[in-house]
């Protein structure tokens, strides 16, 4: 059984996020990059099916900038076996479809039974990029699990929604992504941080996928306009001279907040 984990380099979680206006891109060098959250509770849910199945591999694949070699190590220093490392300077600020593109190349290059992603990274925040790789690899998407089981060819989990749970389930091979119920990321210790260093990470050139990031016949979209978000303006003081109460009943009605 081979599973591979989507995993991404963001900028730190709990750091400023700034804004490009030149390149209407993150500028990941404001803060400190590190492995999506998501990326870890997915790469957690694959590695605790490899530790009850001695024949189960973990491969954690990452399309990121070719600086980012010692994030996808932390994916081997928490225990995956092998990572894939999709780095190439054409790819810079690929929207959705292109990295869905990428990344179902790429697996369709290894060979797999599961993918699992996280529901959403906490960059781009989309949650488009699993259901568009499994589009691409023509196999189905179990999404939003917040709990997720792998056994006798289908993988099955309860799904979330208004008013109940759904319990869903595919046939192999499949994607699924995850969301923040499942259980929180093992730490990486010593003997895996050290272990990490020998480990496999191969770097695959876009060249080797057949994807061409140029085509102009795919989708692609393109940024038209970028400005920084406005600076929050003062609120509305009322000041209580035994007319408050009509005053905000005027404010909420001209706003149109009731």
């Amino acid at each position: 059984m081979k599973l591979i984990v989507l995993v991404k380099e963001v900028p730190d979680t709990y750091g400023d996020r700034v804004l490009s206006l030149e390149t209407g891109l993150a500028d990941r060098a404001a803060s400190e990059a590190v492995l999506d959250e998501i990326s870890e509770r997915a790469l957690e849910a694959a590695l605790a099916f490899r530790d009850a199945n001695a024949d189960a591999e973990v491969v954690a694949l990452a399309v990121a900038p070719s600086d980012s070699v010692a994030t996808v190590r932390k994916a081997l220093a928490m225990g995956a076996d092998r990572a894939v490392h999709v780095a190439d300077e054409a790819l810079l600020g690929a929207d959705v479809v292109l990295t869905a593109e990428v990344i179902a190349a790429a697996v369709k290059r290894e060979g797999f039974d599961v993918v699992v992603a996280g529901n959403a990274s906490t960059d781009g925040s989309s949650g488009m990029v699993p259901a568009a790789v499994a589009e691409f690899l023509s196999v189905p998407h179990a999404s939003g699990l917040s709990s997720v089981e792998i056994s006798d060819g289908k993988v099955s989990g309860a799904r979330p929604v208004d008013g109940g749970v759904q319990q869903v389930e595919a046939l192999l091979p499949a994607v699924v992504s995850i969301t923040e119920a499942l259980p929180d990321p093992r730490f990486p210790n010593f003997k895996g941080i050290m272990a990490a260093k020998k480990k496999p990470l191969e770097e695959v050139p876009l060249t080797e996928l057949g994807v061409d990031a140029e085509n102009p016949q795919a989708a692609r979209s393109i940024m038209l306009q970028v400005s920084e978000k406005p600076p929050r303006e003062a609120g509305v003081k009322i000041v209580d001279e035994g007319d408050a109460g009509k005053q905000l009943a005027e404010f909420l009605i001209e706003n149109r907040l009731v």
